[in-house]
């Protein structure tokens, strides 16, 4: 009995030290809003699905979700998701893919009509963008937004649709060229709010110089926890938390969001993911004001909320 006690004496005083880490993982999140959540239900594989997202974001004391769907609007998503949890701010958007019919106006104003009113994000071509196809070196059909480099006009036509309904334009991925094409046009035709998809993720790669050009020219820049962690497959990850601090810090922090690009199966879920990447900034020297900056001024400011 007494050897029991002790056993038990000496896991309460190492206790804490055993859950350290996986207690990191529950850093506050209050007001931290995810822009870039993908979950089920998806024709990808998920690892949770919106309506349990939702339930864990809140309970970590987040304030949002931007769920994304690379193949369908998630506009009635976010509809349902903000019934079965109240207390959260879930919103969706539409990927402009092949299976939305591309540059699709006519997908955008049917979005815009969905009950409930929550889709607010317009994400140029990602999976399917001319960009993107040709560098995963696939033969198979792509949508472009480009040629001889000037948007086409069907992509000027969704940014003016944009602007009337004072949705946020994302970038998705467009290569660089074209994110900054996207960029100028969205500040001339008086797009209020803008988003660098991953700026420097694959297939983007933005250059810090071509960040700067776009936070000039109204921008968020976008970067993503998910960019980081190295796949399965044996290869180095896509960008460095290093390389993120060091473009933070040249683009300015006021330019800048910070979101998870999370939900695939055997990573992280979205807050941990979330926690985890402020903890690495944290040790790169990015302040926590400016992380609450990026995390939560910035992106609700992008979406358009006080």
């Amino acid at each position: 009995m007494r050897r029991v006690w002790w056993i038990g004496f000496a896991l309460l005083l190492i206790g804490p030290l055993l859950v350290a880490v996986p207690a990191r993982a529950q850093a506050d999140l209050t007001g931290v809003i995810d822009i870039h959540a993908h979950s089920d239900p998806d024709s990808m594989p998920r690892s949770i699905d919106a309506i349990d997202l939702a339930k864990l974001a809140k309970q970590r004391g987040m304030r949002g979700l931007v769920l994304k769907n690379h193949y369908e609007s998630t506009a009635a998503l976010a509809y349902i998701v903000r019934k079965e949890v109240p207390g959260i701010e879930i919103f969706g958007g539409i990927d402009l893919n092949r299976s939305v019919g591309g540059i699709n106006a006519a997908a955008i104003e049917r979005m815009v009509l969905m009950k409930g009113g929550w889709g607010k994000v317009v994400w140029m071509p990602t999976f399917d963008n001319e960009n993107q196809v040709k560098a995963s070196k696939e033969n198979r059909p792509f949508v472009s937004v480009s040629k001889n480099g000037q948007l086409l006009p069907e992509v000027e036509e969704v940014i003016r649709l944009v602007a009337k309904h004072q949705l946020t334009l994302e970038t998705g991925h467009s290569s660089a060229a074209d994110g900054l094409l996207i960029v100028n046009a969205a500040r001339e035709a008086g797009v209020q709010h803008v988003v660098v998809t991953h700026a420097m993720a694959d297939p983007v790669r933005m250059t810090i110089p071509q960040m700067q050009q776009a936070a000039r020219e109204g921008a968020y820049i976008e970067f993503v926890y998910g960019a980081t962690i190295p796949p399965n497959n044996g290869t180095l990850a896509a960008v460095s938390m290093s390389d993120y601090a060091k473009a933070i810090r040249a683009v300015g922090p006021q330019f800048c969001i910070l979101s998870s690009d999370l939900g695939q199966p055997g990573r992280p879920l979205h807050p941990d993911g979330l926690a985890q990447f402020f903890q690495a900034l944290r040790k790169e020297g990015i302040s926590q004001t400016d992380i609450d900056l990026m995390s939560k001024t910035n992106p609700a400011r992008a979406l358009g909320l006080q």
